[in-house]
C-alpha cells in the first residue's frame, strides 16, 4: 500500500477556535461535534461543514461523549457535566479535583468496552497535577495514571488491548496493556517527539492499527505502525493541530481540530485557517466511536 493513502484537507468550518479539540463523530446524528476549550463553547457540523450549531459551556469543556442513556458527558473544568444538545443545558454529573483548583479537563475518549478514559492538566501548563481517569458502568472517575502537566488522547488499538495515551509535555505518547477488567499495566514509551519540531496532542487509530497523532506546533499529523515505528506525516495548512476524529458512513473521513491559541498577530496572518475545523479522505477506516456505558445511571 502507499503511505499516500489520503487526501489533502480541506477547511470544513473556519470556526476561529481559540483551542479546538475533542472531536468525534457521532454516527446516529451524522454529525461532528467538537469543542473550544478556551471559548467555553461545543461545536456540531454535518460531515460537510453544514447544519452548524454552537452552545456555551458554564466553564472551560475538553470533551463530550453521549452515553447509553441518551444524554452526553461533557468534561469541565472542575467537574463532569450532562450536557443536553437539544436545550443546550447542563446539570452537575460529578465533582472533579475539587483538591487541585488550578486544574482542568482535556481529552476525553470511549473504549469498545464503554469506558471513558480522559485527562486532566494544569491550566497554567507548569505543574505535574494532570491524571489519567477511568470511569466504568458505576460512573465514577478514578485514577488510572498520574504525573502529567498536560495529558492527551487517549485511544486504544483495534483489539482493545492497548492503551495509548500522551504527555504532550513530556513530548512521548505511552502504551499501556489493557486488560478485560479496565487496568492498565506495562507502561512503555510508544513514539518520542524529542528533537522534532512540535509537540504530541490528541489521536486517532485506524483499522491497520496505525496510531495518527496530532502534533501541535507541528503543522502536521504524524503516523505510527502499531509497532511504535514512525511512518510518514500528513502536512497541514495551520501550525497547532489538536485532535482527530474517523467518521462519515464508511469512517473513512478524518476530522481534525485546530487553535490558534499561542500563535502571534504575524502567525495568524500566515495562518488564516488557524483554528478551523479541518477534513481529508483516508483509504483506510477509522475505528468507530463507542458511548459511554453508565449502567442505569440517572
Amino acid at each position: 500500500m502507499s503511505m499516500a493513502d489520503y487526501s489533502a484537507p480541506e477547511c470544513l468550518w473556519e470556526v476561529g477556535a481559540t483551542l479546538g479539540e475533542g472531536v468525534l463523530w457521532h454516527a446516529p446524528s451524522a454529525s461532528v461535534y467538537f469543542v473550544d476549550i478556551k471559548q467555553q463553547r461545543i461545536h456540531r457540523c454535518d460531515a460537510r461543514g453544514g447544519r452548524r450549531i454552537s452552545w456555551e459551556a458554564p466553564a472551560q469543556v475538553g470533551f463530550i461523549v453521549p452515553t447509553s442513556n441518551g444524554r452526553w458527558i461533557a468534561g469541565l473544568k472542575g467537574s463532569l457535566q450532562y450536557f443536553d444538545p437539544a436545550s443546550g443545558a447542563f446539570t452537575h454529573y460529578c465533582a472533579l479535583e475539587p483538591e487541585q483548583p488550578g486544574n482542568r479537563s482535556n481529552d476525553g475518549y470511549v473504549d469498545a468496552q464503554g469506558r471513558l478514559w480522559f485527562g486532566t492538566m494544569d491550566d497554567g501548563q507548569s505543574a505535574a497535577s494532570g491524571a489519567l481517569y477511568c470511569c466504568v458502568a458505576d460512573g465514577v472517575p478514578r485514577r488510572a495514571d498520574s504525573g502529567y502537566i498536560i495529558t492527551n488522547g487517549p485511544a486504544c488499538s483495534p483489539a482493545g488491548s492497548t492503551l495509548y495515551h500522551t504527555d504532550t509535555l513530556g513530548l512521548q505518547t505511552f502504551a499501556f496493556r489493557l486488560d478485560a477488567a479496565g487496568q492498565l499495566h506495562d507502561k512503555r514509551v510508544f513514539a518520542s517527539f524529542a528533537g522534532r519540531a512540535g509537540h504530541p496532542d490528541g489521536m486517532a487509530v485506524d483499522v491497520l492499527g496505525r496510531v495518527w497523532i496530532a502534533v501541535f506546533g507541528g503543522s502536521r499529523i504524524d503516523r505510527f505502525s502499531a509497532a511504535g515505528e514512525y511512518l510518514d506525516s500528513i502536512a497541514m495548512p495551520c501550525s497547532n493541530i489538536t485532535k482527530l476524529a474517523f467518521g462519515g458512513a464508511d469512517l473513512r473521513t478524518v476530522f481534525i481540530t485546530t487553535a490558534r491559541k499561542e500563535l502571534s498577530e504575524a502567525a495568524l496572518q500566515q495562518q488564516p485557517l488557524a483554528g478551523a475545523l479541518f477534513a481529508l479522505h483516508s483509504d483506510v477506516a477509522g475505528l468507530p466511536a463507542h458511548v459511554l456505558q453508565l449502567g442505569g445511571r440517572a
